[in-house]
């Protein structure tokens, strides 16, 4: 097979213990998975079923540096437990969604809030806000046979040294099994997808310089400094 020009390069995140790497096929993102973040963000939880939305593949970043995007006001951070699946289907039922899944890392979610406040007035998309460059840093992989399926925990991230988000994984709204049965009944899943779960509250902006700390119990550790 001939390309008009070369194809790009694989995503491919870090296994931990393995000198193999994850592909990365495609970013699926949960919003407002966590009660007390809905109710920062001005939502009712108990309403609204899960809803998801896409980063691209090349937004994932492991080198522990977020470059702050050119012409963005106000960009904030999103500590989250994303889900590395190593096969998938349509339809997949919640009894059968973990079967599917390789490994977690942690990840950040970042987010430019100037972009997507106005996005939402305007009742457009805010993919923009979501999938720019560099979006999504993530930490290696913890392999399902190492960690097993982390559902209970602290998930926390400190900015500078100082806490600026804490929760437990047990506050998810709609667990990885159920967010993986639900997100099947839309898309064909396929290994190398990875899911971020939704993140705690606390979130907000981070500036250039910043030094950025995340923590999920038992799935390890993300540093990332802001430049």
């Amino acid at each position: 097979m001939t390309f008009v020009f070369p194809p790009a390069e694989p995503v491919s995140v870090a296994i931990s213990g393995s000198s193999e790497m994850f592909p990365v096929n495609r970013v699926f993102c949960v919003g407002r998975n966590y009660a007390a973040h809905a109710r920062e963000m001005g939502h009712d939880p108990d309403r609204e079923p899960p809803f998801f939305f896409q980063k691209n593949a090349d937004c994932i970043t492991t080198d522990g540096v977020f470059p702050y995007p050119a012409g963005a006001s106000d960009v904030h951070h999103e500590i989250e437990l994303a889900v590395c699946l190593k096969s998938g289907g349509n339809s997949i039922a919640a009894s059968d969604a973990l079967t599917h899944v390789f490994g977690y890392v942690v990840a950040l979610d970042m987010t430019r809030r100037d972009l997507q406040a106005d996005l939402k007035k305007l009742g457009r998309p805010w993919e923009v806000a979501k999938a720019f460059a560099a979006s999504a840093p993530c930490s290696a992989i913890q392999p399902v046979s190492a960690i097993g399926h982390p559902a209970a925990g602290e998930i926390h991230l400190h900015v500078n040294g100082a806490v600026r988000q804490a929760g437990d994984l047990q506050q998810l709204i709609w667990p990885v099994a159920d967010l993986i049965a639900r997100l099947s009944t839309y898309f064909t899943l396929r290994a190398g997808d990875i899911i971020l779960t939704g993140t705690p509250d606390g979130v907000g902006a981070v500036h250039p310089g910043d030094r950025l700390s995340g923590h999920i119990h038992g799935v390890g550790d993300l540093d990332v400094v802001v430049r």
